[in-house]
């Protein structure tokens, strides 16, 4: 992937979903100026309480745990990056105040069902 200097890319797809539980993101690439905010977003549809996962895949790289929430309300945070468990919106959004050129990534949000040890997930990238 190629980008022009102090420029963060932002690219994500939909990959799908896993016994009726589903992960989704806001599909498209999205490129912005260094030291700008950027928000990635996910929502999920289960009828349960799903571990939640952001990974991150670096150009030439495999997938990488990026961070993880296993309750409700709980943070995860790494690098800059952080992610609220919110079970009234569905919602496990990652955010990070000040992106740099070294964020741009492909992001995945995926979900691990807890009750039926089944994964699901979609892809974003930054």
């Amino acid at each position: 992937m190629s980008s022009s200097p102090g420029l963060v890319t932002v690219i994500l797809l939909v990959l799908g979903q896993t016994h009726g539980n589903s992960v989704t993101q806001m599909d498209g690439q999205v490129t912005l100026s260094e030291g700008t905010s950027v928000t990635i977003n996910c929502t999920y549809s289960t009828t349960g309480y799903p571990f939640l996962f952001w990974y991150v895949q670096y150009p030439g790289e495999g997938p990488q745990l990026l961070l993880k929430a296993t309750k409700a309300n709980e943070k995860g945070s790494h690098k800059g990056f952080e992610a609220t468990y919110n079970t009234e919106t569905t919602s496990f959004h990652l955010e990070k105040a000040s992106a740099q050129e070294s964020d741009s990534a492909v992001y995945y949000c995926a979900l691990g069902d807890t009750v039926t040890e089944t994964a699901g997930g979609a892809e974003h990238k930054l």
